[in-house]
């Protein structure tokens, strides 16, 4: 790889790093109510009651469930405010 390839390459993954093709999953644990989660996602990611309760429901009954897609930065933000709560997140881009 030449010098100009592998800036493109590193610019193409900075951006892949920061545009909104990364997802924030929720996944399914035995710990909370679906009171708490659907708060949790209505106060973090100002979700609807009824976007927060299908989540929730999504969640517990698949396993898992994309509950945003954005930026990694925001989304990286989101995901320690709902660990911080006790919530299994992950992200994929």
């Amino acid at each position: 790889m030449n010098e100009e390839s592998g800036k493109k390459e590193l610019s193409r993954q900075e951006k892949g790093n920061n545009d909104r093709s990364w997802s924030l999953i929720l996944h399914n644990d035995d710990h909370h109510t679906f009171d708490f989660v659907i708060g949790s996602l209505m106060e973090v990611l100002d979700h609807t009651a009824e976007q927060a309760e299908q989540c929730a429901f999504i969640a517990h009954t698949k396993g898992k469930c994309l509950v945003k897609k954005g930026n990694r930065d925001m989304l990286l933000h989101q995901q320690g405010e709902l660990a911080r709560k006790g919530l299994v997140v992950s992200m994929k881009s």
